[in-house]
């Protein structure tokens, strides 16, 4: 074989390595997709509350929508094997009784403890779920984690303005607040964040902010 019929045959070897290459690496790609934003978060979360759980509890009311937060709470519980409790705090007005029936309020409380349960479930992971009346949203969640020993509070929060930094709603600053627990907070919005706080609470609570 002369050298003029040697360099086809190398250039011919090197595409081919080429393709071989290329074909490898869409493969690899396609079954090593790159994560999104919220999983990304989601890990770094897990990561800040991996040594904090062993129990966890999301909170519902009319004003906290925790429902985005389920999935990542499931998914906490079921790889720390935490008790998980989903709890939806109904404020009674000071003109009934703390044991009031308010069968429109306790009719939207189950149907949202509804869906948290299925996607528990969905995961396989067991939950509790619990209608509780309290005259303030906030110290029915604070006197539940006290009760039940919580580790974990997770909620889902709303910016009272449209603006960044705008404040959390009431019934959550109070919680952030108070809580003598760890308190995991998604916010709603455009732009999500996953606001992580440890335990012990300073006054004016701080917390480390993901976006998602």
């Amino acid at each position: 074989m002369t050298p003029g019929d040697a360099h086809p045959h190398l250039i011919g070897l090197l595409l081919g390595l080429f393709v071989v290459v290329a074909t490898a690496s869409t493969v690899w790609w396609m079954l090593h997709p790159p994560t999104t934003s919220a999983e990304k978060a989601a890990r770094e979360t897990e990561r800040d509350v991996e040594d904090i759980v062993g129990s966890i509890i999301v909170v519902f009311s009319s004003d906290i929508h925790s429902e985005h937060m389920m999935a990542l709470a499931a998914r906490l519980a079921q790889r720390e094997r935490a008790q998980l409790l989903a709890a939806y705090i109904i404020e009674v007005p000071l003109t009934l009784p703390v044991g009031a029936e308010m069968e429109v309020e306790r009719r939207e409380a189950l149907g949202v403890l509804a869906t948290a349960e299925a996607i528990a479930r969905q995961r396989n992971v067991e939950i509790e779920t619990r209608v509780i009346p309290a005259r303030q949203v906030s110290q029915g969640v604070l006197d539940l984690a006290k009760k039940r020993d919580a580790h974990l509070i997770v909620a889902g929060a709303y910016r009272e303005g449209k603006y960044t930094g705008a404040p959390l709603g009431r019934a959550i600053e109070e919680i952030a607040a108070r809580a003598a627990c760890d308190v995991l907070i998604g916010v709603q919005g455009h732009k999500g964040k996953i606001l992580a706080q440890k335990a012990p609470v300073a006054p004016k609570a701080s917390v480390e902010e993901v976006t998602y």
